[in-house]
């Protein structure tokens, strides 16, 4: 067991056991780290609120999703109340999942472990750390919990990637993905497979492509079907509609938290008490209330002058290709079920998507290359000017979503972007996050490599490989797996938070999501925040019995 690089994790109750608490822990935020949180600590005796700003989603939520983005996109400012989010700022769009779950409402529930590159990276191997051997029984906790298995189908889509990886001379690693979903008979509903029968009752994968906006038939492994259900038969108290929007350290020890309902906008909650607060509200989330309580507020004055200014992409990109036949019918299988990898440092994923993608169709455009952002983004002009009807093919499809084929391919290079509090015509002029590019390591908008594999892909199926216009007109990386901007670092100049994911300076204040990441993980990253919450969450002692 490691020891703390901050102050004794023991809380501070000796301090505080005048002050009249709530909970003895509030999380904020229900995602990954969030609800590994609330489990972990109402198993230890703690009582436990969970504020999530989003709603309870059911299966109706997720069939009117599928018909429509007014119910399928979060932007409470315009009245939307669904569960997907899309947040754009000049060097990034950035998609996440919103409400009870957080982002595995809407993530494609693949489960992977990152390569020894990621345990080496010097952003936190220098902390004396094997974080290889560290995290391994909580990765193996993680995949029990999550449901990991290998997915059970390989269809058309899969078999045209698979000679895709053949072509180019990286089929051995080639092979279906783990995934966190429930494959038992098809459309079979079973008592639960998982808990020894403490769980809900699942429905084995229909196959029907429709991950990404919520698993409609019960088989998909959202946090609301483990983590947070088993929290709250526990007696853990989730908040939905709860937002939090200031933290304030209390004189005697613990923290009070302010919160309000996004959804009316002039109503506020109680002000909550805990002597213990994990901030796990996604990095967006968690950057813009941490750097409201330093720069604006000032409840936090004493937080890292390291917050936001190291956060990765995971260097992503997205293309993809598009089927000809106005008649194919991709959808069927998980929303990725197979992948490969591109040499020692890319990796590369398939994805579906369902019907309520189909916006998406309007983001498209011809495939382009060119390492200077200005030279692509006028050649990607020049092919609507000069080959209108290819490259508007893509928006202007019938059944888009079963015709295309997206690639996610990511990388585990050290590219960078700072998140900070400021002003801009995306913000529409009022204060919130703002993204600036670090020389040198700035997010990729373009890889070669995803280019190269989209066009090989294309030729594998009668299709047209295409861009999003994010990336090849706007400069702007595409993201689903946004990192960092809190990481752990050996001190408080280094990092944000302590190797036991305490901040520097505030005791008993954790934050165990995506931002606590130092380094690029190069495949999709729930599995890993998974682990790193469950590390956390282990170092935290059992409550004491009052005396």
């Amino acid at each position: 067991m490691n020891s703390s690089l901050n102050e004794p994790l023991m809380s501070t109750m000796n301090n505080s056991e005048s002050l009249q608490f709530d909970y003895d822990a509030l999380v904020i935020g229900s995602g990954f780290g969030g609800s590994v949180a609330a489990l972990r600590l109402s198993e230890k005796g703690y009582r436990v609120a969970v504020l999530e700003q989003g709603r309870r989603i059911e299966i109706p939520d997720m069939q009117a999703a599928d018909q429509g983005p007014l119910k399928l996109f979060w932007m409470p400012s315009l009245g939307l109340k669904g569960f997907f989010t899309q947040s754009v700022y000049r060097h990034a769009v950035i998609v996440g999942g919103v409400g009870v779950g957080g982002g595995s409402l809407v993530y494609a529930a693949v489960l992977l472990e990152p390569g020894q590159a990621f345990y080496q990276d010097p952003a936190w191997s220098k902390l004396g750390i094997d974080w290889k051997s560290e995290l391994q029984p909580h990765y193996q906790t993680a995949a029990r919990m999550l449901g990991r298995a290998t997915v059970s189908q390989i269809d058309v889509m899969d078999l045209h990637l698979q000679r895709t990886a053949d072509v180019l001379g990286a089929g051995s690693s080639f092979g279906p993905v783990p995934l966190g979903v429930y494959f038992g008979e098809p459309g079979v509903t079973q008592p639960d497979p998982y808990f020894g029968g403490e769980g809900l009752e699942r429905m084995g994968c229909k196959f029907c492509g429709g991950c990404l906006t919520g698993c409609q038939y019960n088989a998909k492994n959202s946090l609301d079907k483990n983590y947070l259900y088993l929290a709250e038969k526990l007696g853990a108290e989730i908040l939905p509609l709860h937002k939090a929007t200031l933290i304030r350290p209390l004189p005697g020890g613990g923290f009070e938290v302010e919160t309000k309902n996004p959804l009316r906008r002039n109503q506020k909650y109680p002000l909550l008490r805990a002597p213990k607060v994990v901030v796990a509200a996604g990095v967006l989330g968690s950057l813009a209330l941490l750097l409201h309580c330093r720069d604006e507020a000032q409840t936090l004055p004493e937080l890292s002058p390291r917050l936001g200014e190291i956060v990765r992409t995971n260097s992503e990109a997205v293309v993809g290709i598009l089927a000809e036949d106005e008649n194919a019918d991709l959808t069927h299988g998980t929303a990725i079920s197979s992948h490969f990898y591109l040499g020692e440092i890319t990796h590369i994923t398939q994805n579906r998507f369902p019907l309520g993608y189909t916006f998406m169709k309007w983001y498209t455009g011809p495939l382009i290359d060119h390492t200077r952002p200005l030279k692509r983004a006028l050649r990607t002009i020049w092919a609507f000017i000069c080959h209108p009807g290819a490259s508007t093919r893509s928006m202007r499809a019938r059944n888009w979503h079963k015709r295309i084929s997206a690639l996610t391919v990511m990388q585990n290079q050290d590219n960078q972007i700072s998140i900070r509090l400021g002003r801009s015509v995306l913000s529409l002029f009022r204060k919130g996050l703002q993204s600036r590019p670090i020389a040198g390591k700035s997010a990729p908008t373009y890889l070669p490599e995803a280019n190269l594999t989209a066009r090989t892909y294309a030729k594998q199926l009668e299709s047209t490989p295409v861009n999003t216009l994010y990336d090849s007109f706007l400069n702007m990386s595409v993201t689903a797996h946004i990192l960092g901007g809190c990481a752990i670092g050996k001190n408080r100049q280094e990092g944000v938070i302590d190797s036991t994911h305490q901040v520097y300076g505030y005791p008993d204040l954790f934050i165990v999501d995506g931002s606590a990441i130092p380094a690029n993980v190069g495949v999709n990253p729930s599995l890993t925040i998974t682990a790193l919450a469950e590390r956390c969450m282990s170092l935290i002692p059992e409550k004491r019995a009052s005396t």
